[in-house]
């Protein structure tokens, strides 16, 4: 099998990013007609508009939230319709806990709000939460360790680097593979998020910015270098180290089977990103201020 060149070192820097104590937010439905919603303790739903609770939760307990008549959020029940008396509501738990929707547990807040009579749901949560439901989510948590951290570090590089490319809905990413997959904590595993909490703030940089990390499951033998249209400096063709893969996905930047397959051989996060990405530079967050 092919060899790499073994990088020898890795350059950190702190940058300092324009986030909201590193929050980024999740769409989680996109114009609904209506979103399953609950806290595993006791919690609230508040009017973004007053900031007052307009309803307050049981612990365990589902609400189907639905649009209503004058621009209004109801919660469906057996009796009929609970108007909220607002068009935007925030769900949270009143102490450390879960809330859920699409039948998963989540961190952070959900948002809910209308938007063309359809409901658009949000997951308000921390960036390092996020990243623990996407690295299990996008790879199996079984694979070598070294190639979860290759992931971890890739996907939140492109979660920095799209911020707000989903901003007419209100959020900045999806949850599915339009942007990436994202199960939030009931996929998380121990040992994915070992490898999230061992790469924490880390990211990739070429020319001071962070990169779009792109990545997809294989490449069938070599990466490919043209991102929809246009060609970006730290991609080039590389031999995937996944020619034993059919090629699955669009073979762009890091080949996931290609990263599990290198850590095999022995290879560090360090080495397999700096392999698929080229001249990129790893930096780390500065989370203060």
């Amino acid at each position: 099998m092919r060899k790499i060149l073994t990088i020898f070192s890795v350059l950190l820097m702190n940058i300092v990013l324009s986030l909201p104590a590193n929050a980024i937010k999740i769409g989680l439905g996109t114009l609904v007609d209506q979103a399953g919603v609950g806290t595993d303790v006791k919690g609230r739903m508040i009017s973004t508009r007053t900031n007052k609770t307009v309803l307050e939760l049981e612990t365990m307990r589902g609400y189907v939230l639905v649009p209503y008549k004058d621009n209004q959020i109801a919660v469906l029940a057996n009796s009929g319709y609970y108007p909220l008396g607002t068009d935007s509501i925030v769900l949270r738990p009143d102490s450390a806990g879960y809330v859920s929707t699409k039948g998963k547990w989540y961190r952070g807040k959900l948002m809910v709000k209308l938007s063309e009579g359809k409901l658009i749901v949000i997951n308000d949560v921390d960036l390092e939460d996020y990243i623990k439901g996407v690295v299990p989510a996008e790879m199996p948590p079984s694979w070598e360790s070294e190639a979860l951290k290759a992931q971890a570090i890739a996907a939140r590089s492109y979660a920095l680097a799209n911020l707000g490319k989903q901003a007419r809905y209100g959020f900045d990413l999806k949850d599915n593979t339009e942007d990436q997959a994202y199960g939030g904590a009931s996929a998380e595993t121990n040992k994915t998020n070992r490898a999230v909490e061992e790469t924490k703030g880390l990211v990739l940089t070429y020319d001071m910015k962070i990169i779009s990390a792109y990545y997809s499951a294989s490449a069938g033998g070599y990466t490919n270098t043209n991102a929809w249209g246009s060609s970006l400096p730290y991609l080039h063709s590389v031999f995937s180290f996944d020619d034993d893969v059919k090629k699955n996905g669009h073979g762009v930047g890091m080949s996931q089977h290609g990263a599990n397959n290198l850590a095999k051989q022995g290879y560090n996060a360090y080495q397999i990103l700096q392999y698929f990405y080229q001249n990129v530079k790893f930096a780390k967050l500065n989370n203060e201020g």
